[in-house]
Parts: structure tokens; C-alpha cells; sequence
């Protein structure tokens, strides 16, 4: 099944996506914010984003929603979490009816508490909203290297269709209709892989790390549970799988940012790490269902400047013992 795909967002992960869509027999019409993204694209290259990486010539690239948004079968939203409630405002009205709107970022509106399937439907009601999420980098699936993601709609059928529409020999989408367990997944991941940067900038090691990672996984499960998600999607690639991949490697922006973190470099200017939004907010839903979640907790005190790595590390380690299980 073949159709014209809609990509709003030309960084690294958008720009791979559109790629992706190609190869899985798709025309793709992919919008970016500046021209010089844009001019990139058409010359096939984006070295601002992937450098070094070749662009198929088939995107049609464009600083134009409505012209991007004409005649698409489906919309893939690669906008950051923090920036979707603003972009969707823009754009809600250009979306033909009845096409899926599926969210390609990981996070939860910082202000409102709110997943982004949520914030999604405030703008577009009529519309069905999925979740790409998974262990996948933008460089990897741009190269076309080997990549396993999850769709998930509460329409589990269309999660079908777009897992088949999307997916080549080189690229597998699995489907899901647990649309909030593949959103807690993607967005609490974020915030382990800060700690788990942290944690290895620090020169903790790597037991400490492990350990986290661990706890962190438990943390992941706890929420999901609190949230109406299935078991099985939480030890599944949004959850399990992108956890072990984002909290073991420096391409990751947010492990990245947490490295930083742990050195005491600067972190001005670094790239957008989505779990630095997530970590506050996931921190208040916790305590506000009273789930407990001391890692996610630590995390949002080191980067509202509240504690220091070392004291956190020292008051979850020194919490009062319990059995492991729970």
C-alpha cells in the first residue's frame, strides 16, 4: 500500500523518516522551517542535521504546510514534544480530514502534564493519532542500516496498515492499539538516559550504571502501569528496547546531554534533549498519583539546580532498603 506521505520536520530524525518512507514505495513531501534546510534537502544533503549522508531525490522539501500537507494519506509530525502544540495550531487546519496524524516525537507537554496523542487531539478531533516510537537512531536509518520500531493506535488495524505501509527488509515496524503505553515508554526514557549520562560522566562506573538503568526500568513500569499500559509494551521495544539504547550511547542527545551533565561542561547550546522537559513534569505526575519514581525525582532536582549528582547518587543509595521485586 502506497501513499503520499506528509513528514513536518527537517532535523535528522525527520529527514531519515522521509527517507524511510521512500524506500517503502511512498511519496514524500517533507516540510522544513528555513530555507536553508530546505535548499539542502533539494540538493540532497542535509549536513546540518546528517552530515555526509546522502538525500533521496524523491522528497519533495518545502517551507510551505499547506503545499507539504496537499493530498497527504498520512502525516508524520517529527516536531518536538515542547513545540507540537504550537505547530499543530498552525497547521490543523491544512490537515486533510480522516488522514492519521502519527507523533514521531518522545516526550510530555511540560505545562500541561499531558501525552502528546492528547495535545494532538485538542487540534485535530477527526483525525486518528498513532506513535512511532523504538531503539532507533536518525544516522543508522538514514544509512538503511537494520531497525525494529512499534506503531501504536487505539485503532489497532490502522496501526497495521501504517506498520505495513512503512516497513522494508531494512526497516520492521511491529503494531500496537497500546497508544499510551508506547508514549510513557518513549517519553520516560528520555529522562534514564540523562541519568544514565550523568552516571558515566560523573566516573561512577559501570555498575552504578547498570544499576540505574535497572531501577530506571522499574521507575518505567510503575507509570506505565499507573497510566492503563499493557505489560508487554513496557518490556517491549518503546520501553525496554529504546531504554537500552538510549542509555548506552553517546548518539543519544539526551545520554549526551547528560554526559555533559556528569562532566560539568557547559550546556548551553547543546542540542534539544527532550527528557530535560520530561524530567520535571514526570517528576510531579509521580508524586501527584503517588507512584515512586526516585530516580526520575533526582534527575529533575540535579537540572533544576536543586542537588548535586553526588548527593543524589548518596540519597538514593542510602534510601531504606526493600525486597527487589516492585
Amino acid at each position: 500500500m502506497s501513499m503520499r506521505v506528509a513528514v513536518l520536520g527537517g532535523g535528522a530524525w525527520g529527514t531519515a523518516l522521509a527517507m524511510q518512507m521512500r524506500r517503502a514505495g511512498n511519496a514524500v513531501a517533507l516540510w522544513a522551517r528555513d530555507e536553508a534546510t530546505v535548499e539542502a534537502i533539494r540538493r540532497r544533503e542535509n549536513p546540518a542535521y546528517l552530515p555526509g549522508i546522502e538525500v533521496d531525490a524523491g522528497i519533495e522539501a518545502s517551507t510551505d504546510w499547506a503545499a507539504t500537507l496537499d493530498g497527504a494519506g498520512c502525516v508524520l509530525a517529527v516536531i518536538p514534544a515542547q513545540s507540537l502544540r504550537g505547530a499543530l495550531a498552525k497547521v490543523a487546519g491544512s490537515v486533510p480530514a480522516d488522514v492519521p496524524m502519527v507523533l514521531c516525537a518522545k516526550g510530555i507537554e511540560h505545562d500541561s502534564g499531558l501525552l502528546l496523542s492528547q495535545v494532538a487531539a485538542e487540534f485535530l478531533p477527526n483525525n486518528p493519532v498513532a506513535a512511532l516510537s523504538g531503539p532507533s537512531f536518525a544516522a543508522d536509518l538514514a544509512n538503511g542500516l537494520p531497525t525494529a520500531v512499534v506503531i501504536a493506535a487505539r485503532e489497532e488495524p490502522m496501526a497495521v496498515r501504517l506498520a505495513q505501509a512503512f516497513s522494508t527488509e531494512r526497516f520492521r515496524c511491529y503494531s500496537t492499539g497500546d497508544l499510551v503505553g508506547v508514549e510513557i515508554g518513549g517519553a520516560l526514557k528520555n529522562v534514564f538516559a540523562i541519568a544514565a549520562g550523568a552516571v558515566t560522566g560523573a566516573g561512577l562506573g559501570a555498575s552504578a550504571q547498570a544499576a540505574m538503568v535497572t531501577r530506571g526500568f522499574v521507575e518505567l513500569r510503575r507509570i506505565a502501569q499507573a497510566f492503563g499500559a499493557e505489560p508487554e509494551t513496557v518490556m517491549g521495544l518503546s520501553g525496554l528496547g529504546d531504554l537500552l539504547l538510549t542509555c548506552s550511547s553517546a548518539q543519544s542527545r539526551n545520554f549526551a546531554y547528560g554526559l555533559a551533565l556528569g562532566r560539568g561542561e557547559s550546556l548551553a547550546g547543546r542540542p534539544l534533549a527532550e527528557g530535560v522537559a520530561t524530567a520535571g513534569i514526570a517528576a510531579t505526575i509521580a508524586g501527584q498519583r503517588g507512584i515512586e519514581a526516585p530516580i526520575i525525582s533526582a534527575v529533575a532536582a540535579i537540572l533544576a539546580g536543586g542537588i548535586t549528582i553526588n548527593e543524589a547518587v548518596s540519597a538514593l543509595m542510602t534510601r531504606p532498603l526493600r525486597a527487589e521485586a516492585g
